[in-house]
């Protein structure tokens, strides 16, 4: 494996954009060369002026979709044997991604999970409706998928190129998250979880996620269970 695709999503981050590009830029991934492609979903917060400032590739929507349709814009452009996922605010810190990557270099797994609930002492500030949720869906998860995860909605999820290149993903929001993984584990590919930190933001901050995409995730999950 030669090259590592980052995918940044980025949706009116102007105050953390530049911060987390720099975290990611200063970290060298096992000397893999670094794809960083960023998906601007119709930023309106003055995000899409700090491009002119930044040589990074971009692609742009011309009108917000949603964190999924992002992803799935991005994953037709990337050309990295890996492709990873970071957000494009300060809730993950992007070292966290090299035991992940390990991973699957060490041809350990296809697909790895960043889990903030197997070291939730370094974790801070979940919301308890948030914790609860995230809880509630990965238990929906494993019933349904006979998986054994801890945290299926987390935003770090590192692939083997080869098992979401060709996926046709149809969500557009934070159901993304419950559609990719039930289509990787229906295409049986090897998935671990490995522990991260996390430091989640508030409403206040920036934070996008509702109750209402909790209810969105439970319906996806079942659908794709049986549907591709």
């Amino acid at each position: 494996m030669k090259k590592i695709t980052i995918l940044i999503p980025v949706f009116n981050e102007v105050n953390t954009l530049k911060e987390i590009l720099k975290m990611v830029e200063n970290i060298d991934f096992y000397g893999l060369e670094k794809e960083i492609i960023l998906i601007d979903d119709y930023s309106t917060d003055g995000t899409r002026e700090l491009y002119k400032e930044l040589n990074y590739k971009v692609l742009y929507h011309n009108k917000n979709m949603g964190k999924g349709a992002a992803l799935r814009t991005g994953f037709k452009e990337a050309s990295g044997d890996i492709i990873t996922i970071q957000d494009a605010d300060l809730e993950y810190n992007p070292q966290d991604f090299l035991p992940l990557i390990k991973v699957i270099l060490e041809n350990q797994a296809d697909v790895v999970y960043g889990s903030r609930f197997l070291n939730i002492d370094k974790s801070k500030n979940f919301m308890l409706t948030h914790f609860l949720g995230n809880k509630m869906l990965t238990i929906i998860t494993n019933i349904l998928y006979g998986a054994k995860l801890t945290d299926m909605e987390t935003c770090y999820k590192v692939f083997k190129a080869e098992y979401v290149k060709n996926l046709d993903i149809k969500s557009n929001r934070f159901d993304f998250e419950p559609e990719i993984t039930a289509k990787v584990l229906k295409q049986g590919a090897k998935l671990k979880e490995v522990p991260i930190t996390y430091n989640a933001r508030t409403f206040e901050e920036g934070k996008k996620i509702s109750w209402k995409d909790g209810f969105a995730a439970i319906f996806a999950l079942i659908k794709f269970r049986f549907i591709d």
